[in-house]
């Protein structure tokens, strides 16, 4: 009887994955599944630590900027750097007083949603290009 583990990611995806390296013979039945939970605990890492990033720039949103700004500042994950160097710097708040920029907060108009989208389309679009 094969035992069910609930897993996040897709077991047999991760089986074929791992099978398309020619060095990689057969697989063990429990190394997906193994690898399918480190995925899932490195992803919550890797979120956890950009949703604190989003919350101390009082973001409603978690941004590509906000992970590129997670990568570069957490050393666990300096590994990533190559990925994140073409997705644009975050915009720094701007300590002086003079003009106030639009805060992320506000309710964004209908332009701005077609610019946000436009804007993450070309992240996506350069993270493919890696």
């Amino acid at each position: 009887m094969k035992k069910k583990y609930k897993t996040k990611f897709p077991v047999a995806r991760i089986k074929k994955i791992m099978q398309l390296d020619e060095d990689v013979g057969k697989v063990a039945q429990a190394t997906p599944v193994l690898i399918s939970k480190a995925l899932e605990l490195f992803m919550q890492s890797l979120i956890d630590q950009a949703c604190q990033e989003t919350r101390q720039r009082n973001a409603k949103r978690l941004s590509a900027a906000h992970l590129k700004k997670t990568i570069e500042t957490v050393e666990q994950f300096d590994f990533l750097k190559d990925v994140v160097a073409n997705i644009p710097d975050p915009i720094e708040p701007s300590g002086g007083g003079g003009v106030e920029e639009e805060s992320e907060s506000s309710k964004p108009t209908r332009s701005t949603r077609r610019s946000k989208t436009s804007a993450s389309k070309a992240i996506k679009d350069q993270e493919m290009e890696l």
